[in-house]
């Protein structure tokens, strides 16, 4: 674990939905620099905690902080222009507009020159757009050829699932986030795609500096590219370390109900 102050603190969460705990007095922290996986069974509080985070669902009590203070009471968009971006379980891109456009739009906390200067086209906006289609541009050149050249002007709905991906991580990269929160970002991909995926995860960190928390159900992913492990269960802390801790934890085995095969074969390929 890393010194020092952490960038993310949870702090006694509690998410309830009606009398269901989403999340039952959870306490975690994330270091600047860290990438840390989230994992445990379907229903084990994972997303209930991303969207605790973005602020898409309310706390019920506890804290969430981050750099040292509380995001409890700021809507999305204040968590975005905090330094949090995320992506979503489910791809959520504007598929009409294209694929720099969708990058572009993502800087709007970013921004600003307000209506007037959007009205009048000033000299200040035209120079702010300039930078906005810059930085989309070195965001998309990321992930190589897939997302640039002529494809920056093609609608999102003409890319391939994996490259839906990909241009969700830079939709959410081009918010110039310090913490990045991946929603199982190799869902649905194949087992090449999924190595090239988990490279660029170490290289977001590595290449930008991003602290990313991410939750993942591919134990290879996991295994590859993470610096520690928390796993929740029914909405609480079970364990967290190393992978080659926490693989073999008899609790994590039995929590998985069955699923402990994968987490072994993960083990030893």
């Amino acid at each position: 674990m890393s010194s020092g102050e952490p960038i993310l603190e949870i702090r006694d969460l509690t998410v309830d939905f009606g009398g269901l705990k989403a999340l039952h007095s959870l306490n975690m922290a994330v270091y600047d620099g860290e990438i840390v996986s989230v994992i445990g069974p379907n229903g084990a509080g994972k997303t209930t905690l991303f969207n605790a985070i973005s602020a898409m669902v309310p706390v019920t009590s506890g804290d969430i902080r981050f750099e040292g203070s509380t995001l409890l009471g700021l809507d999305a968009n204040q968590v975005t222009a905090r330094g949090i971006a995320r992506t979503f379980q489910n791809v959520r891109l504007f598929t009409n507009m294209t694929i720099l456009e969708n990058v572009m739009v993502a800087q709007h906390c970013r921004t600003k020159q307000g209506p007037f200067g959007a009205l009048f086209c000033t000299r200040g906006f035209r120079r702010e757009e300039e930078e906005i289609r810059a930085w989309g541009e070195k965001v998309l050149g990321f992930f190589g050829s897939r997302l640039v050249g002529f494809r920056l002007n093609q609608p999102a709905s003409v890319l391939s699932y994996a490259n839906r991906r990909r241009l969700e991580i830079a939709r959410a990269m081009a918010t110039k986030p310090k913490l990045l929160l991946l929603d199982e970002p190799v869902a649905g991909m194949n087992p090449v795609e999924s190595a090239e995926l988990t490279r660029l995860i170490g290289k977001l960190r590595d290449d930008w500096g991003f602290a990313i928390v991410f939750i993942e159900h591919d134990m290879s992913v996991v295994r590859d590219v993470s610096d520690r492990v928390i796993v929740l269960n029914h909405g609480e802390l079970l364990t967290e370390g190393l992978y080659g801790d926490v693989s073999v934890d008899p609790r994590v085995i039995e929590a998985y109900l069955g699923q402990d095969t994968v987490i072994e074969d993960a083990t030893t390929s």
